[in-house]
């Protein structure tokens, strides 16, 4: 009877042994606490951790990679992840999992909040058609060039706080997430989402870089015309659409402020206007998020975790 209840004794015990202790340590904070579609998420960890998964509507719906953030001025370093709540996602509950080489270690429940799009018509001509459909081998590896850098997540924070709008001009021809949809020549219709913020402003306008970052691209597409991206921390891009001019190359340093090159009408465009995106972890993201909160709070971040 003694070396039956050791045995189960030490099977106990192994068990036990099992169970990440991480788990039960590991502290956290997201920013914002109750996002809307289409908006990003900062999360700050305390621990070791290789992604986050954001769940909702019963599947995957976003992810992003974690990269350090330094100890700095007497205080300490963590771990940071940015992702986007997908502009698809139905408001209601969902799940940030935070996941290390072994697999998942915490979960954080998280509230997304409601929110509605607007619904817009374009007309197109037998010029934008054109571009749109005609078969291109060019158009393809344009496309995997800029998915290459897209889905690229780096390690350098080149700009943690607010962005700036590239224009001065306020008037918005088209805002982020509305449901397009496209009526053509033939009459055929086709749907899509707008994937940033269109400024309604004259050729020639300059174009100033949101926020600090490495230029990514600086070239002509086919279909997004004289293109821009700049990188400004892991996974975080502004991309520039439809420039009559670009002023700036590829792999040079930019701080805020600093012009990129004109406004115009190149690629697939309705007329003159800048096409600004924001891309974080690949999702298309509301530009104006960041315009009203910083990408990385680092003050924030540590006074949540580690108070």
């Amino acid at each position: 009877m003694k070396k039956r209840i050791l045995f189960f004794l030490c099977i106990g015990f192994i068990v036990i042994g099992h169970v990440p202790a991480q788990s039960a340590q590991i502290k956290y904070t997201v920013i914002p606490e109750s996002p809307r579609p289409g908006e990003p998420v900062t999360i700050g960890v305390n621990g070791t951790v290789k992604q986050a998964v954001l769940l909702a509507n019963g599947k995957q719906a976003a992810k992003a990679a974690f990269f350090s953030v330094p100890a700095a001025d007497g205080k300490p370093g963590f771990m940071a992840a940015i992702l986007t709540v997908p502009s698809t996602v139905n408001p209601g509950t969902a799940v940030i999992r935070l996941d290390n080489e072994r697999g998942a270690i915490s979960e954080i429940p998280l509230t997304i909040a409601d929110r509605e799009f607007r619904t817009q018509t374009i007309t197109l001509t037998d010029a934008m058609t054109s571009i749109l459909s005609d078969p291109d081998p060019q158009k393809t590896v344009e496309a995997e060039k800029l998915w290459s850098i897209l889905g690229r997540t780096g390690s350098e924070v080149y700009n943690s706080g607010k962005f700036i709008m590239p224009v001065t001009s306020t008037r918005r021809t088209s805002v982020y997430g509305s449901r397009l949809n496209y009526k053509y020549p033939s009459g055929r219709t086709t749907s899509s989402i707008h994937a940033g913020v269109d400024f309604g402003v004259p050729t020639g306008t300059t174009v100033a870089a949101c926020g600090s970052g490495k230029v990514a691209l600086a070239r002509m597409r086919i279909v997004t015309g004289n293109t821009i991206i700049i990188e400004h921390a892991p996974g975080v891009y502004s991309l520039y659409y439809h420039l009559d001019k670009i002023e700036v190359q590829e792999d040079t340093m930019v701080s805020t402020g600093t012009p990129l090159g004109l406004t115009g009408a190149t690629g697939f465009a309705t007329g003159p206007h800048l096409h600004w995106e924001l891309r974080v972890s690949g999702e298309n993201t509301d530009p104006d998020a960041f315009a009203g909160r910083s990408i990385l709070d680092k003050d924030l971040i540590i006074s949540k975790i580690f108070n």
